[in-house]
């Protein structure tokens, strides 16, 4: 069984979440009587200005040091524990989460519990995944970071219900495995932004994957929200649908040969398949707020574990995650492929971003130009998005996800919410979800004048109202909201 760790709304008048394509085409129609130039702010320069401050907001976060609560590692006050915060998780995740969790720790014992930490003292294994399953029950039940942890929640169930849906994946079998949304929680901050995927809780027949983000992006660390696109939308989705990952690495490996790159860059690429799949996957789920972000992100990391906030050119041989300067390259091509009116300005911003970090390339002990970087970051991100996969019924990634005007819309509309001093709305305008929401936050942050810190907080506000709405989190038995939406005869028309 593999527990290896990965690192990084419906008929109004019921409530419920309408997926996202069914919104987005809704969306998509004109209304009379309103230009659409007036309702689609069509090719908007991206807007880079703050990106220092939002580099050090970063970097504040990953030095901040807090740890969250602490492991519960005595048997019979975790059991304790769990059934008191039974009562604050919904049915779905009781059924899929707490029951068979809690079976299997009973099943274990304690002497075995223990034995299991105690072969796991840095916590990368089976010890670490046992103890996160258990902090996801527990820090939604104990109340820890309750705004923050909701929004964090939403935005995970957001991510992973705009690929799994039943609409969103018309002309698609559901996927195999891992048809919940993931948990959330707080902890491990060395370990940064990581997700457990389904295929390792697995171990303890739990139904959903777990993802984490260290306890100070509850606070600061506004960018880091985009890599959330990864971690769920990424990683989650992959393990969602068997074969999918290997048939990637296999057509990226194809595509790169027969685009004339060599053999070794070839391998590279295809043989972190999971990190650059993960990375496409986000920016499909986000738009281009996920690619910057990914940018800002890393910058922050580097500049606290080494002073200085750039990119780095090394990718060393036994690394799982491509080098990052690939990533902000591969981040721009994938932004190309989306389907906004603004993806060619985005692209081009996102390239000459990566370019200032740019020096000596070595991926696997081998130099490789910049040309090369930039020319197979191309090819990569094409064949992920528009390549059909046979595990998706000859469809392709891009063709189920995508980022459109309507989304671009909707995060313009948004940064109005984020940036003014008006009362947040009480209610979420349909057809909004938490994606926009961290997107419209991000850019909303990276601009001139960006007020990082009221913008995270009334980002959190915004998602924890969305969060309040979200059916999954009610008293029924809703695994994918997104299926939850209303077949109409015909559309009126005003």
């Amino acid at each position: 069984m593999n527990v290896t760790r990965v690192e990084i709304i419906g008929a109004p008048e019921m409530g419920v979440g309408k997926n996202r394509q069914s919104a987005r085409a809704e969306k998509a129609t004109p209304t009379r009587g309103e230009p659409r130039e007036r309702r689609v702010m069509m090719g908007t320069k991206p807007d880079f200005s703050n990106l220092d401050a939002c580099i050090d907001d970063a970097k504040r976060a990953t030095l901040d040091g807090a740890t969250g609560p602490d492991d519960p590692i005595r048997y019979h006050e975790l059991l304790g524990r769990l059934e008191a915060a039974k009562s604050k998780l919904p049915p779905l995740y009781v059924e899929t989460v707490f029951k068979p969790y809690v079976s299997t720790l009973n099943a274990v014992g304690q002497d075995l519990f223990n034995l299991i930490l105690l072969r796991d003292p840095e916590r990368e294994s089976t010890g670490g995944l046992m103890l996160d399953i258990a902090h996801a029950i527990l820090q939604n039940g104990e109340g820890f970071e309750p705004r923050a942890t909701d929004a964090f929640q939403e935005v995970v169930s957001d991510l992973f219900d705009g690929f799994l849906s039943a609409e969103d994946r018309h002309g698609v079998k559901p996927p195999d495995k891992g048809v919940v949304a993931p948990l959330v929680k707080w902890g491990n901050p060395s370990f940064g932004p990581y997700t457990w995927t389904v295929a390792a809780t697995e171990a303890f027949r739990v139904g959903a994957s777990i993802v984490s983000l260290p306890p100070s992006l509850a606070r600061k660390g506004l960018v880091a929200w985009g890599t959330l696109g990864h971690e769920t939308g990424g990683h989650d989705i992959l393990q969602a649908d068997t074969g999918l990952q290997a048939e990637m690495a296999e057509k990226v490996h194809k595509a790169l040969r027969k685009a004339k790159f060599k053999q070794p860059l070839a391998k590279y690429w295809a043989d972190r398949i999971s990190e650059t799949a993960s990375d496409v996957l986000g920016i499909l789920n986000m738009g281009p707020a996920a690619a910057i972000g990914i940018i800002a992100y890393f910058r922050g990391l580097r500049d606290a574990i080494s002073g200085e906030p750039k990119l780095s050119n090394f990718g060393p041989s036994g690394g799982v995650h491509p080098a990052d300067i690939l990533r902000g390259y591969l981040g721009a091509s994938t932004v190309r492929h989306l389907s906004f009116s603004g993806a060619a300005d985005w692209a081009e911003a996102l390239t000459a971003e990566t370019d200032k970090d740019l020096s000596t390339i070595i991926l696997a002990r081998r130099k490789t130009t910049a040309e090369d970087a930039r020319g197979s970051a191309a090819v990569v991100a094409e064949t992920l998005v528009h390549e059909p996969m046979d595990a998706l019924e000859s469809h392709s990634l891009g063709s189920i996800q995508d980022w459109r005007d309507e989304d671009e819309e909707i995060v313009s509309t948004l940064r109005t919410v984020l940036t003014s001093a008006v009362d947040l709305p009480n209610e979420i305008v349909p057809g909004t979800f938490a994606a926009h929401a961290v997107a419209a936050a991000i850019v909303a942050a990276l601009a001139d004048g960006g007020d990082i810190p009221i913008v995270f907080d009334r980002m959190l506000s915004v998602l924890k109202t969305m969060h309040d709405e979200n059916p999954s989190w009610g008293p029924l038995f809703v695994s994918q909201p997104g299926n939850i939406y209303m077949r109409r005869a015909y559309e009126s028309v005003s």
